[in-house]
């Protein structure tokens, strides 16, 4: 379309410059699943291991990137990554547009201990420099014993929200499951709560958990003002959100509460009675043929969401990676 009802936060494939010197490099930070001190668990892979998993992804990511050419991100990424830096790729192709090295800097590893499979780490890190700073909250998981390591979520925090997790006298910090009690909403009940938001309003059930913000009420907001604008160009707009099925991960933070990975699915529909007023642009470009549209568009958006849960009040959402994935000409 030509004006997109939500602003889509069109994350070129991650190839961007390197962050100035003296930010400090290679803090590590261990995450424990089993709960702290003293846990008779291994970590789920070494320090070590972890920043070569950082390094192949960034090798990987950055040749795709610069091939324009999304085949090998299926060898170090996974859903919903893999499918939104898959549409990204087809955008960036379509328009002949070419990103920048991808070198990620100021890099944080929080690994945990587990017993068993599927395993998880995360890093906070930083690509670009300046203005162009883009800070990082990069999610990789393995699924079974010896399976590769795959970047499954990155939203883009806008601060450094993990540096604010606790850690335990070890160094290590805690992962925090989805039915945590003692927290203003579970882990495992947030992406109901934002999806009831953003399809209903600050008022729809559930949605109180939540505290206003551009990711929230206010995203909530432009939507309706995008419907309203679409229908005065005789177009009519429909859109509902939903939790994806993928699972939530969480890490304890200093107050009590926990930083929390999750994602959304939106569905759009899109009509008019005169043909020609329905475009494929912006960020559906690359999905369908741009002439393929006639009266009809249905499109699907994965949101990737990182949200900050306190003891008690509301969660923060700081962190967000928005792309249309598919599109649907009808």
């Amino acid at each position: 379309m030509s004006a997109r009802p939500v602003p889509a936060a069109r994350r070129p494939l991650p190839t961007r410059a390197p962050l100035a010197a003296g930010l400090a490099v290679g803090l590590v930070a261990v995450a424990a699943a089993c709960g702290g001190s003293g846990s008779a668990e291994p970590p789920a892979l070494t320090r070590d291991e972890a920043r070569a998993v950082l390094a192949r992804y960034e090798a990987a990511a950055g040749q795709a990137g610069q091939r324009l050419d999304a085949t090998a991100l299926s060898a170090v990424e996974t859903d919903p990554q893999l499918t939104m830096d898959t549409a990204a790729v087809r955008l960036r192709r379509a328009v002949g547009q070419r990103p920048g090295p991808l070198k990620f800097t100021s890099t944080a590893f929080y690994i945990p201990r587990v017993a068993g499979h599927p395993r998880w780490f995360a890093v906070d890190a930083v690509t670009g420099s300046g203005r162009q700073a883009l800070r990082h909250a990069l999610l990789f998981t393995q699924a079974s014993a010896g399976g590769p390591w795959l970047l499954a979520a990155d939203p883009y925090p806008g601060d450094a929200v993990l540096r604010n997790v606790e850690l335990d006298d070890d160094a290590y910090a805690v992962a925090v499951p989805p039915d945590a009690p003692g927290l203003a909403v579970a882990p495992g009940r947030i992406a109901a709560a934002h999806a009831a938001l953003l399809t209903g309003g600050p008022q729809a059930p559930g949605a109180t958990a939540l505290a206003p913000g551009p990711r929230t009420d206010q995203a909530h907001t432009a939507l309706r003002q995008g419907v309203a604008a679409l229908g005065k160009r005789g177009i009519t707009f429909t859109s509902t959100f939903a939790p994806a099925a993928i699972p939530v991960h969480a890490l304890r933070t200093r107050d009590g509460g926990a930083v929390v990975w999750y994602a959304l699915r939106q569905n759009e529909a899109y009509s008019s009675a005169k043909k020609g007023r329905l475009t494929v642009s912006g960020d559906l470009t690359g999905l369908i043929p741009a002439r393929s549209v006639k009266n009809r568009m249905t499109t699907t958006v994965l949101i990737q969401y990182l949200a900050v849960i306190p003891p008690k009040g509301k969660a923060h959402v700081t962190g967000m990676y928005r792309k249309a994935v598919s599109a649907s000409p009808s």
